[in-house]
């Protein structure tokens, strides 16, 4: 055998073996179970996440909607990092 065959069966070989050892991987993975969804404690309720919720369903008519702008701002505070502003009085009352 000269060695360019031998080379080439070489190759050919080591090709096999990763196909094989990727097909046998991705077998696995579908055999696992599903994961359960995470469930949020009591204590991990942020009422700020569940109005910037309502905000996204309600669609368009969010831009119009002054709880939605106040929720807007409220994350985009949070985001860069600045202190929270005070609410405004009656800002959540009569809900």
């Amino acid at each position: 055998m000269d060695g360019k065959l031998l080379a080439r069966l070489g190759a050919i070989v080591f090709v096999a073996l990763v196909v094989t050892a990727a097909a046998v991987e991705m077998a696995r993975r579908d055999d696992r179970p599903a994961e359960e969804p995470l469930h949020r404690s009591a204590a991990a309720y942020d009422p700020l996440r569940e109005a910037q919720r309502r905000c996204q369903q309600i669609g368009e008519a969010a831009m119009r909607d002054p709880e939605c702008l106040r929720v807007w701002a409220e994350t985009r505070d949070r985001f860069l990092g600045r202190p929270a502003r005070p609410s405004p009085p009656g800002a959540t009352e009569g809900r």
